[in-house]
């Protein structure tokens, strides 16, 4: 897959973890995913309402020229129909955007937090001491942010406050800029966990590399 950030970003957030660990002393993992699910419905729906769409404008032009007495004019308006539908079943395929519009924001919403859960369990981020380890995940075809935190750091990170954080993430994630969303979310967990979540000098439990996935 092609790294959504350059080397020398890696680098530098690679530092910018451990210094967040030493302020608060949990167990940051930052991770970004693609896309979360095919989403396999999305040009069936755009093909849908695509031909729905030429199929009523052809409609209502033929109720006014009433031109359908004609072989030839019923043979281009189902093309048209067919041609319609395509069209919009391709650009889902090529702009993710537009492709975003075919879908409601919970269906969004639930597969970026599914991927997220799974992605806690299968890189065992549950296994740090006291439980203190924290998945800050963003998705980005959806345009999503799930922030996991494990028991031992829920009291510092209500509901209110990750979607506090999540809200100051994603504005960036709107106009496509990962790195100033990541950079934004770090920032803010800071400010959420103070005082540290525990004492003393902390070590490092969960790796500072971030992940990157192509996702499903």
């Amino acid at each position: 897959m092609k790294n959504i950030l350059s080397g020398f970003d890696r680098v530098l957030f690679d530092k910018r973890i451990a210094e967040v660990e030493l302020q608060t002393k949990a167990q940051i993992v930052l991770a970004i995913v693609q896309r979360c699910d095919n989403y396999s419905e999305i040009p069936w729906k755009a093909f849908a309402i695509g031909a729905s769409t030429a199929g009523l404008i052809l409609f209502i032009a033929d109720l006014v020229m009433m031109s359908w007495i004609m072989d030839t004019m019923i043979f281009l308006s189902v093309i048209a129909i067919l041609a319609s539908g395509t069209l919009l079943a391709i650009l889902t395929l090529i702009f993710p955007g537009f492709a975003r519009l075919f879908l409601p924001k919970s269906r969004m919403e639930t597969e970026t937090r599914q991927y997220a859960e799974s992605l806690f369990l299968s890189r065992e981020l549950f296994t740090t001491e006291d439980r203190k380890g924290i998945l800050l995940l963003v998705s980005q075809f959806e345009r999503q942010v799930v922030i996991l935190p494990d028991t031992g750091v829920r009291k510092w990170l209500s509901a209110d406050v990750m979607k506090k954080i999540i809200s100051k993430m994603t504005p960036h994630l709107r106009q496509n800029d990962v790195k100033n969303a990541m950079e934004t979310g770090l920032d803010e967990l800071v400010s959420a966990l103070s005082p540290p979540v525990a004492n003393g000098p902390g070590k490092n439990e969960l790796s500072n590399e971030i992940i990157e996935e192509d996702g499903v």
